[in-house]
């Protein structure tokens, strides 16, 4: 080997894992794409030429190896013990004052305190800087070797330092989390989905299930990363302090969690522990509580280990999403639009603290790719702890008597047939006068984010059909009082209060109108939208798809849903019934003078506001000049976040580097234009 071959293929590697560093353990890529393949195209033809070359720590070997036919034990230098679970502030509290206890009084203690990441804990073995093994935790006395499966992630450094001059240690045990990120979870779900592939439940198990594959080569596929966080076993360096030896990790080249704090006042952890867990869905991982350690290595050493967990360190575990029931029966709900949605009806069961009786099943495909049966124990999930859902079955505890669901033939309101969508998944009842399906829309057309008519839900939508006065929502601006007498529970207050929300509803904003009218992939934002640039219905009624797609926002699909919603005779005419009983049917031109300090400016909002709901919030951009899109491009200004985001939103705001604020923020930049 010439010298020239052996410095070019040593430059190669050095590059490639530098880059590789940046990419996924910074997220801050020094290269393109296209330069990493180029660089890693050569190194391996280089090393295709000189088989002999290859080493361990090459940034070509981490495509995985051969499959194993059974994983290796390993015994840890350390235990890797597990933690003391608290479920409240008391419980930490109260494991704080055991600890004082055992320590010099007046003692100061400092903590630092670690989002506790739901993945598969992992010790990493380095020696002489090349990682030599990694394991699983295992018992916390024996693992397993999975270094082959290790060996493939991207953010696990096949060599440290990864860049500087820290010197490697003799030998170093790095233990850390893996996880699956959330969004790049989603994408793979996705393109599983795309190949009629089975979806992964959650992100923890498919990281846990990855992670224990035999075959090195299915880890290699799936989006892993690695979250460093202790150090188990070190030679030829000495580390004082936790916060020290995050410094240190980093430093190495490891990726370290980046909300993780350092805190001197015990009311401080407190409150962080109760911000993340009010936050939790803004994370870009799972995470199922907040771990707290005493800083110091010495007072850890003080304190101990009482049976396997130490006396220095606390898990402060956040409300549990989950929880396993029986599914008692499978029932259907009908849209507005026809859709028939499966949903689950189960024994009661708690959740985060409330009592869950039913669960989102999706729809009937994901019902059949789950194979969820009428009579099995599920495992329910509240995401966002707000909206529950059935993440798939305990097929370890099927009977034989679980019977499969079998979609039925006919709508089971009406019992008209039912029609599949080749593009889609849904299956609708065709008949647009199905019960079900027009009080859907009476009640949708009264909500709050559209024509907000107060009074007028689900129960009474229901009463106006069935009694025969309310055949659509134009019959509504029909309604007489003494018609509204007759029905069960109305008295005097009650039929003023609805007739005077009716009439209000007369002069909504025309964003309003286009809302509850329901058309096809135009929610709320979108109906800004179109109200700001068209001004009338008629105008929108009478646009094409050419002149839709102009407007930012506005795709080929929505345009063309646009077009056919208003080509449809019923729809005009639905419209002209909506003018003759006195509905606006454009906006009233507004004058006025106020500062436009968002003018040009783009912005998206996600989540729940403390005081504005989503429709106040986007009047408020407007009237200052701004406008509020959908979805987050590079032409997005700002990202207003409450709680609960959405992930992607969020996700795509931080990739791209766009501005996340929140309501408060909003408000600052409208009083003040230079913010």
């Amino acid at each position: 080997m010439s010298q020239e071959l052996g410095e070019r293929i040593a430059k190669l590697r050095a590059l490639l894992n530098y880059y590789s560093y940046r990419y996924h353990t910074l997220d801050d890529p020094a290269v393109s794409d296209a330069e990493y393949d180029a660089l890693m195209r050569e190194l391996r033809a280089i090393e295709a030429e000189h088989p002999e070359l290859v080493t361990p720590d090459s940034p070509s070997q981490r495509i995985g190896a051969e499959p194993l036919s059974q994983f290796a034990k390993v015994t840890h230098p350390n235990p890797m013990t597990s933690l003391m679970d608290a479920f409240s502030a008391d419980e930490v509290t109260a494991w704080l004052e055991r600890a004082r206890r055992l320590l010099p009084e007046n003692l100061q203690l400092e903590f630092v305190v670690e989002p506790k990441i739901d993945g598969l804990a992992v010790a990493l073995t380095y020696r002489n800087g090349l990682l030599e093994r990694g394991a699983t935790r295992g018992d916390g006395i024996v693992g397993e070797d999975i270094t082959a499966n290790v060996r493939t992630i991207r953010n696990i450094p096949l060599r440290i330092p990864v860049e500087g001059d820290t010197p490697a240690p003799d030998v170093i045990e790095v233990r850390g989390e893996i996880y699956m990120p959330r969004d790049l979870f989603a994408r793979y779900n996705i393109e599983r989905a795309a190949k009629g592939e089975t979806q992964l439940a959650n992100p923890r198990n498919a990281a846990a299930g990855s992670v224990r594959q035999l075959d090195p080569r299915m880890t290699a596929g799936r989006p892993l990363r690695l979250f460093a966080y202790a150090v188990g076993y070190i030679e030829g360096k000495q580390l004082a302090t936790q916060w020290e030896t995050l410094a240190y990790l980093h430093k190495l080249g490891f990726a370290v969690n980046p909300d993780i704090r350092m805190l001197t006042d015990f009311q401080q952890v407190l409150s962080y522990c109760t911000d993340w867990m009010a936050h939790r869905e803004a994370l870009n991982y799972e995470a199922d509580g907040v771990v707290i350690k005493i800083n110091d290595f010495a007072v850890q050493r003080r304190l101990g280990i009482v049976g396997n967990a130490p006396r220095w360190a606390v898990a402060f575990k956040f409300p549990s999403r989950e929880a396993t029931t029986r599914l008692l029966a499978i029932a259907l709900n009908i849209g507005r639009t026809g859709v028939l949605t499966p949903y689950a009806v189960l024994d009661p069961v708690q959740i985060s603290g409330a009592t869950i009786r039913q669960a989102s099943l999706f729809n009937f495909d994901d019902l059949a790719r789950k194979d969820i049966r009428v009579g099995d124990m599920v495992v329910v999930e509240r995401a966002g702890d707000v909206i529950p859902h059935v993440t798939g079955p305990v097929t370890a505890l099927r009977t034989g008597s679980e019977k499969p669901f079998v979609i039925p033939e006919r709508c089971p309101a009406c019992g008209e047939s039912l029609l599949r969508d080749a593009e889609e998944v849904a299956i609708y009842c065709v008949n647009a006068s199905c019960p079900a399906q027009v009080v859907r829309h009476i009640e949708y057309w009264a909500g709050r984010g559209a024509m907000d008519i107060a009074g007028l839900g689900e129960r009474v939508a229901a009463q106006l059909y069935e009694s025969g006065l309310v055949k659509d929502v134009t019959d509504l601006y029909r309604i007489t009082k003494d018609e509204l007498l007759k029905l069960e529970g109305f008295a005097d207050k009650k039929a003023d209060s609805l007739l005077e929300g009716i009439a209000a509803s007369r002069e909504r904003p025309l964003w309003r109108l286009i809302t509850a009218l329901g058309i096809h992939g135009v929610g709320s934002v979108g109906a800004h939208v179109l109200a700001a640039h068209f001004h009338s219905l008629t105008a929108l009624a009478n646009a094409d798809a050419a002149e839709l797609q102009e407007i930012e926002g506005i795709g080929p699909r929505t345009a063309a849903d646009i077009v056919d919603y208003f080509a449809r005779p019923r729809h005009r005419e639905l419209i002209a019934r909506l003018a003759a009983g006195g509905v606006r049917l454009e906006d009233k031109p507004v004058r006025t003078e106020q500062p436009q300090p968002l003018a040009g400016m783009t912005i998206v909002i996600t989540g729940t506001l403390p005081t504005l709901s989503r429709e106040a919030a986007t009047a408020l951009v407007q009237q200052h000049g701004g406008k509020v899109t959908g979805s987050v491009s590079k032409n997005t200004a700002y990202l207003v976040a409450g709680a609960d985001p959405g992930g992607t939103k969020y996700g795509a705001a931080q990739k791209l580097g766009i501005k996340i604020i929140d309501e408060d923020a909003l408000r600052k930049l409208i009083e003040h234009s230079d913010a």
